[in-house]
């Protein structure tokens, strides 16, 4: 015969204490249940796309600099490669985090130049404004950058084609 001890009433309150709590996050943040980024809103037709980032590039070399548009949600733009700078930046996003966020204050980075290059991003993702700035000033910076390509051009290291 099975026998079952009854819980203490303790664990049954914490039990219940955080599935209403998972409940309530879940109403009010629907995306949080969900994890990664889901679009807040479909696009209209003929309206604007959910997610919309106009990205400036200046000092990254031919064929790189220039402002380029980005849509996601449905993937376009003038940006040279819309489906892979869509995808890097839906990588990045989770609920409570920033895709864009600056290198952490206080990180200990490496002290190589990656060039002039500089990028500018501007618009909304995930249902937030974003207007943030990259550039390659030192390893930090450097590796923030790359790992935001294809959405920024590809900058090799200075001195190579």
């Amino acid at each position: 015969m099975l026998q079952v001890t009854p819980l203490p009433a303790a664990r049954l309150l914490g039990a219940a204490a955080l599935s209403v709590a998972s409940l309530a996050l879940s109403a009010a943040h629907p995306a949080a249940a969900a994890g990664p980024h889901l679009p807040t809103a479909a696009a209209a037709p003929g309206g604007p796309a959910a997610d919309h980032l106009t990205i400036t590039v200046r000092d990254a070399g031919p064929g790189a600099d220039g402002t380029y548009e980005l849509s996601c949600g449905p993937v376009g733009g003038t940006h040279p490669d819309p489906a892979g700078a869509c995808a890097v930046v839906e990588r990045d996003t989770r609920w409570g985090q920033d895709a864009f966020a600056p290198v952490p204050e206080g990180s200990v980075c490496t002290m190589q130049y990656g060039g002039p290059a500089t990028a500018h991003v501007t618009g909304t993702w995930a249902g937030r404004p974003v207007d943030v700035t990259y550039d390659r000033r030192d390893g930090c910076e450097i590796s923030r950058w790359d790992r935001m390509v294809p959405l920024l051009p590809e900058v090799g290291a200075p001195g190579r084609s």
